[in-house]
């Protein structure tokens, strides 16, 4: 009898195929779930999909590697002005936010064919960091938020940020994602696990548990 996959091998097997994922990272961190593509095959539908479905902010995530060799700060260091002192979170030590960016061939930066390139061009400059001009190529401030994963990634930080890198790089993927969280429009809060679930079932994505990526990975 052929052995069942389990839903991290479901999602590596998902991403590897340049399909989406949902992941949530846990209740007592965020409690979101998001919906995750790998960055280099995200189109203009995709960017729709997560402004329909999902609803959250609409990031990508790099390998720290990459943001290295892009010259990427997080942005609470980079930003000189008193709003970025004191910076509490309750569920982390600190952000992943870097730069906000757009793909220099875009016009606005917002609509979804925009953002669609910025976010694909930035897989695929992600493929090739040594190899790129990030400045040549990409421009700031911009309408995709980048965010900076930790080096040892989820050994690190359990955020999405780093579920998703680790996911891409177990995919044998280029080492960047687009991530959105999914929001509840009735409660206005993050849409709860096992809507998101149910909303998975629905629509052929697998869903995964922050800390099942972090054992199996």
């Amino acid at each position: 009898m052929k052995q069942q996959q389990s839903t991290v091998e479901r999602a590596v097997e998902a991403f590897r195929a340049g399909e989406p994922v949902l992941i949530h990272d846990a209740a007592d961190r965020e409690g979101e779930t998001d919906l995750v593509y790998p960055a280099a095959v995200v189109t203009a539908a995709d960017v729709a999909r997560m402004r329909n479905d999902a609803g959250g902010l609409v990031c990508t995530a790099l390998a720290d590697e990459v943001a290295d060799a892009f010259d990427l700060p997080f942005l609470a260091s980079a930003v000189d002005h008193p709003v970025t002192g004191d910076h509490d979170l309750g569920y982390d030590d600190r952000s992943s936010f870097s730069l906000t960016v757009n793909h220099r061939d875009t016009y606005t930066g917002i609509t979804d064919n925009d953002r669609a390139l910025t976010i694909s061009e930035l897989g695929k400059a992600a493929a090739d960091p040594e190899g790129t001009d990030f400045a040549d190529v990409f421009r700031s401030p911009g309408h995709v938020h980048l965010l900076r994963a930790a080096p040892g990634l989820v050994a690190d930080r359990g955020g999405h940020t780093e579920y998703a890198v680790a996911l891409a790089l177990a995919a044998d993927r280029e080492p960047a994602a687009v991530v959105c969280e999914m929001l509840d429009d009735e409660t206005g809060e993050a849409l709860a696990p096992e809507a998101a679930r149910r909303y998975g079932e629905r629509t052929g994505t697998p869903f995964v548990e922050g800390e099942r990526l972090a054992d199996e990975l």
